[in-house]
This record gives C-alpha cells, structure tokens and sequence, in this order.
C-alpha cells in the first residue's frame, strides 16, 4: 500500500471542516473546507420562479453558479466574465442537480434559491466540496425562509454529499487532493442520499480500464465516507 499525504489511510477523508454564517449579507453561508481545499457557499433567494418556468407551474426551483478565484490554483486563472468554460458549466449543473433532488420542489412555489460556490483554494475534489457545502447552505436558506413565513413547509427531503474516489496504482483511495487526482487511473465523483440512494456516480477510466469489482469498491468506499460527512453537518 503506498504511502499518502499526511499518512491517510485509502479510505480515510482529509480533515473536513463546516463554518457557517461565514458572510454577513447572504442568506446563508458556508466556509467548506476538505483538507487545502477552500470553497465559500452561499444562499441567496429571489421570491419569482425562473423566466423560463409556465406560469401556472407549482414548482419553485434550485441552481446553482461555480467559480474559481484567480488565484485558487498554482498558476493564475481567467475570470470567465462572458463565457463559462465547459468545465465550470458541467460543475455547475451537476450542484444544481444534486440540490434539486433532495427538495420537494412544490414545497417552495414562487422562489428561486441560488447557491453561489466560490473556490477560494483548490486542492482536489471542489466540486464535492461545493456540493456538501451546498446542501447546508440550502438547509440553512430553508429555516430562515420557514421563520420567515416564505414557506409553509420544509422542502428537504434528507440530506446529501458527495466525495472523490480515485484508482491510484491499482488502489482504491478516498478524496484526492489535487497530486493524487491528477495521477489517478480512475476518477470518480459520487453524490448520494443520506439513505443511501446515489445522485450521481461519475466514474471515468484516465488509463487503462477498470474491473467491475473495484466499481462496486468505489461505490462502498464513498458511500461510507457520504455517510461520514453528513454526520459532520
């Protein structure tokens, strides 16, 4: 078994962190923090449904914007002022989805919330990072709406997270930080239920293919660690 950062286990998490009320004027807001990885999550609501969505549609609805901060990696990244990458389009489609599938919608006519993840610092897995992030913000959005008497009833379903797999030298290891992801055979992104239902399963092949068994040990090893996090919350 080789030898990882900080001496980690393979199927140990880097030190996970939550701080909420990070910011002053957001509805809600979340520092997330998995090991050097650093995103601001927010919460912001609009009290219409989107343009797009037919008038007499019951839903209210969740999106979602992704963004890296210049500086968040080692070498200087553009600000996309007119156009999303693809990459940062996919990112955040996939948080807007994953938030939308632990809400009843209906429950929340009339509103739109938006959760904005910031990367302040990357280090591996900040799309996972934005996603737990993503659903405190939410949760959190949702009492103050309930106070408020914007909404009747809580919309959560149950809670959600997601976390990084990799097949590194034909081992299974959890939450890779960027050194570990960019030599990885096999990345992967989970998202799941606390009850263990799964949102997404985005598992690629960066070399050579992958057994069917190593599959389903991806599959165990995050849904433990899902399960682990949400704990955290």
């Amino acid at each position: 078994m080789s030898e990882r950062f900080n001496n980690r286990k393979n199927n140990e998490l880097r030190n996970i962190k939550f701080t909420m009320d990070y910011t002053k004027h957001a509805l809600s807001s979340i520092l997330v923090e998995f090991g050097d990885t650093k995103v601001i999550v927010t919460a912001s609501v609009d009290e219409k449904a989107p343009k797009w969505m037919e008038k007499d549609d019951p839903r209210g609805w969740v999106t979602a914007e992704y963004s890296l901060l210049p500086t968040s990696t080692h070498t200087r990244c553009q600000r996309e002022r007119t156009k999303l990458s693809g990459r940062t389009q996919e990112i955040q489609r996939l948080i807007g989805r994953s938030l939308r599938s632990c809400v009843d919608l209906e429950k929340m006519t009339g509103l739109t919330i938006t959760i904005d993840a910031d990367v302040i610092q990357a280090d591996g897995g900040t799309r996972c990072a934005s996603i737990c992030g993503g659903y405190l913000a939410l949760e959190q959005a949702v009492k103050k709406l309930l106070e408020q008497g914007l909404i009747k009833e809580n919309p959560v379903i149950e809670p959600i997270a997601a976390v990084s797999v990799g097949i590194i030298d034909g081992e299974v290891k959890l939450d890779l930080d960027y050194a570990e992801d960019s030599h990885a055979q096999v990345d992967s992104n989970v998202v799941m239920t606390k009850s263990g239902k799964i949102i997404e399963f985005q598992t690629t092949a960066e070399g050579n293919p992958y057994e069917k068994e190593q599959l389903y040990q991806i599959l165990e090893t995050a849904q433990k660690a899902i399960q682990d996090i949400i704990a955290m919350y």
